[in-house]
């Protein structure tokens, strides 16, 4: 266990800057998926889910927890809150379920440089969202708290339905949008990305066993978010949301006004970057100084 604790080795700061920049760049991404239309085969609806590769490649290169629970952030505040929709509970349900997924995609590569070990851990993280996503839906039909939305053209079982929704935002968001994105841009940002950022790549000579990154620990911790996740779901959806709020931004000022989430998340992504550059300029500076 010592030698996992070595694998990330971050200041405050930089675990910040992560969580920061993992914010505003995923937030920044969900807001173009609502700018992308649907496509509609028949009964098959294709739609662009997320751009997973984002917080799975800040995960795996960086800190998986900042990473992760930083995206997740970013998807309440710059997806919901700044147009004016947070429903409370059930943004909780949303927020624990991607954060646990994208954590575990993290934690599952040993070495950035593996492909494989890359490709099994994107599809991974995008698998075990979809999967508790599917999981409370169906539930939610089961136990009457919610109706079946039949898709026309396809049997009215939830199965059925929950499971071409599961495969459409696997196949195609999880393989087009999270698995080929991430498997090229992790090898290759590799080593490079973080000395721009003033910090030190993860050591791939270390060698970690399965047990090592994905114990029982993790495993019952997971098994836990993912109960909690549910049980706020199901209080959402029974009228107990406690914090809901609702301005309608969008129908007030029209579609535009998604421009303004858009704006402030590339901002903040942009200072976050720059502030981690300058601090590297200054460590640079300050080491010159001293060899001199």
């Amino acid at each position: 266990m010592n030698q996992l604790k070595k694998r990330y080795v971050l200041t405050d700061s930089q675990k910040m800057m992560v969580f920061i920049l993992s914010m505003s760049l995923y937030g920044l991404s969900n807001m173009m998926t609502e700018l992308i239309p649907e496509v509609r085969l028949g009964p098959i609806e294709l739609s662009v889910e997320y751009f997973a590769f984002i917080p799975l490649t800040l995960c795996i290169l960086f800190h998986p927890l900042y990473a992760a629970v930083g995206a997740a952030l970013g998807e309440v505040i710059f997806g919901e809150i700044m147009l004016g929709q947070f429903g409370g509970l059930g943004e909780l349900e949303k927020f624990l379920a991607f954060s646990l997924a994208m954590y575990i995609a993290g934690s599952l590569v040993n070495d950035p440089r593996n492909r494989r070990q890359v490709g099994i851990a994107a599809m991974t993280g995008v698998v075990i969202h979809q999967m508790i996503s599917v999981i409370v839906d169906m539930t939610k039909v089961w136990v009457g708290i919610e109706e079946l939305e039949a898709v026309e053209g396809l049997a009215e079982s939830v199965l059925v339905v929950e499971g071409v929704a599961f495969l459409n935002d696997v196949l195609f968001s999880g393989i087009l949008f999270a698995l080929l994105p991430t498997l090229y841009l992790v090898p290759r940002l590799y080593g490079k990305i973080e000395p721009l950022l003033g910090m030190k790549p993860r050591d791939n000579k270390i060698t970690y066993s399965f047990s090592e990154r994905i114990g029982p620990k993790l495993i019952i911790t997971g098994i836990v978010i993912a109960f909690v996740a549910m049980i706020s779901e199901f209080m959402a959806e029974s009228d107990m949301a406690l914090i809901e709020w609702e301005a309608d931004f969008v129908d007030k000022y029209g579609d535009w006004f998604i421009w303004v989430s858009i704006g402030v998340a590339a901002l903040i992504a942009a200072v976050t970057i720059t502030i981690m550059m300058n601090r590297r300029n200054n460590q640079k500076s300050l080491n010159g100084t001293k060899h001199v």
